[in-house]
């Protein structure tokens, strides 16, 4: 029998699903591609509406409380936010808009608080405040200590609010205060804000320390000893190396975008995601403009420098600002960005570190800037429509929108109940 025919129609056979199967996967990343230059307004649909009502949309970073306090509204007399309020991004109405289910409310008091002894009191004040606003409406708040009671509360129609520290100032160099404040309900602390401390280094000021101190070092220990959530947003790369390196718990960053992406100092290098993918971690990315927009992150980087030299020749605040004024004069916003800017970000962290390690820390009424569509907590949605436009699929975007998160504050949880284990 003469084999030579049929062999010559098996080779073409193979040469004819080769070829296919290469123009499917062209066509597939051609699609991609497409998907990710089509930057026109997201627009909402009914898909995206249900999966976002289905979903646990979890914020890591909202800065309601000090933003009341700045407007003068301690009582939420001035400022009653079950009413819309012009002059902040966040209200229970938007809330509701946007189908938030978990806030972590930021009790930030700023760094100059360190340098006057006023640090503790203030985050205490801060903490008040986010009490007084979940026992002033109920109906819509209930604050939550752990995934078990985030689950119960959300399952109840209700925001699970968790308190966050932003700024390890706040414990004025006291595992003693640390301890005090996760009995007071703080779930994770940031280990620095803006300037360096005693015992970490800071993104945004200079590096004394090459990372954590040795006390720096027993400050994560005592967070996983609590349950405490370790965030990592502020600090520098070699201090989130040094606590990814010594922490037995998941790390998060509650509002830290793509140092790939945007190219200032509040981002995160790909070098560091690549770590948080090992230490099972979560970057929750921030809306700022300045941190998600390139030209905005690069003029945010030049400013920071510009403000660090005129603070070595001038102390006198008002007069700081006022030079700052003039910079900002001569070297104006390159302009907000969109949602898409945001969603680039989403992309290149669920790239380098795995989808399970991307979630959403919008920093909120903590910001001065955002792209279209995120002007305040009503946008959750179109975050939603816009990863189901670029082809995630319903169970991943769960992920990034909550699901993420609540693993890791489960692990946390988990490495808690095993120290003390091994403690007796």
């Amino acid at each position: 029998m003469n084999l030579a025919p049929i062999s010559r129609l098996i080779l073409l056979l193979v040469v004819i699903v080769s070829h296919l199967i290469a123009f499917d996967s062209n066509a597939s990343r051609a699609e991609e591609v497409d998907m990710k230059q089509d930057r026109s307004p997201v627009v909402l649909t009914e898909r995206a509406r249900k999966l976002n009502s289905q979903a646990i949309v979890v914020d890591g970073h909202n800065d309601l409380p000090w933003e009341l306090r700045a407007q003068g509204s301690l009582s939420f007399t001035r400022l009653d936010i079950s009413k819309h309020q012009k002059t902040l991004q966040t209200d229970i109405p938007r809330l509701r808009e946007g189908g938030l289910d978990v806030q972590f409310w930021s009790v930030y008091v700023p760094a100059s608080t360190a340098y006057d002894g006023t640090a503790l009191t203030a985050t205490l004040e801060q903490i008040e405040m986010v009490h007084a606003m979940v026992d002033r409406y109920p109906e819509t708040f209930e604050q939550a200590l752990d995934v078990a009671d985030i689950r119960r509360i959300c399952a109840e129609g209700k925001i699970a609010s968790l308190i966050g520290v932003e700024g390890g100032h706040s414990i004025e160099n006291s595992l003693n205060v640390l301890r005090q404040l996760y009995r007071l309900g703080a779930r994770y602390m940031t280990l620095t804000h803006s300037d360096t401390l005693d015992w970490a280094d800071s993104a945004t000021d200079e590096a004394r320390h090459g990372g954590l101190t040795p006390f720096g070092e027993e400050v994560i220990a005592e967070m996983n000893r609590l349950g405490m959530l370790v965030d990592l947003s502020h600090v520098s790369p070699d201090t989130m190396k040094d606590a990814l390196r010594i922490t037995k718990a998941p790390v998060i960053f509650s509002h830290s975008s793509a140092r790939a992406v945007a190219d200032c100092p509040r981002n995160v290098p790909d070098d560091v995601l690549k770590l948080v993918t090992k230490n099972g971690g979560v970057v929750m990315v921030n809306f700022f403009s300045s941190f998600v927009v390139p030209a905005a992150a690069e003029r945010f980087t030049r400013r920071l420098a510009h403000e660090r030299e005129i603070k070595k020749t001038l102390d006198d605040d008002t007069k700081v600002r006022s030079e700052m004024r003039k910079w900002d004069a001569n070297d104006p916003s390159p302009g907000r960005g969109t949602i898409h800017d945001l969603i680039d970000h989403i992309d290149h962290i669920a790239e380098v570190a795995g989808i399970d390690h991307v979630g959403l820390g919008s920093d909120y009424d903590g910001v001065t800037s955002l792209p279209t569509q995120l002007d305040d907590v009503s946008s959750y949605p179109y975050i939603t429509q816009a990863l189901l436009d670029r082809g995630y699929s319903e169970a991943d975007i769960k992920k990034i929108l909550g699901e993420n998160l609540l693993r890791v504050m489960e692990a946390t949880e988990h490495v808690a109940k095993q120290l003390a284990a091994e403690k007796k």
